[in-house]
């Protein structure tokens, strides 16, 4: 259950406080719904919309698939929490067998939705970029 707790605070944080940018620095903004990056003409980052996502080599329906699996996590780890407590209250032996089951799924939904996003991100988000955003994030 701490394993849990701390996943779903991970991914409140990363999902709603981060507004899903894995990457947010000061030349790029990377994320599920914001795609920027630094305009050297301008001076500023540019937001590309859908249709230039697409000119770039980015799947839209990748990037809507890997969403919808990311945020979906989230509303299941919601449920989760609250599952997990009914069980451990009424001690049913069979919940427990769900709640790993739960989990498993869990897991293989949002490695998927990461692993779709990041496969179409790749040309953009460097292992660095990670380091440097989490440096500037303490």
């Amino acid at each position: 259950t701490t394993f849990s707790a701390g996943t779903l605070v991970l991914m409140l944080y990363a999902l709603l406080w981060e507004a899903g940018n894995p990457v947010d620095l000061p030349d790029k903004r990377i994320g599920f719904y914001n795609f920027c990056l630094w305009n050297e003409t301008a001076g500023w980052l540019q937001c590309l919309e859908y249709e230039h996502l697409q000119m770039t080599g980015i799947s839209l329906p990748g990037i809507v698939i890997a969403r919808v699996c990311v945020y979906a996590c989230l509303v299941f780890s919601i449920f989760y929490s609250i599952f997990v407590a009914h069980v451990k209250c009424t001690e049913e032996t069979e919940g427990w067998k769900v709640i790993v089951v739960i989990l498993i799924i869990k897991t293989i939904i949002l490695s998927g939705g990461l692993g779709i996003f990041l496969f179409q991100t790749t040309q953009w988000i460097q292992p660095s970029d990670w380091l440097l955003f989490l440096e500037l994030q303490l």
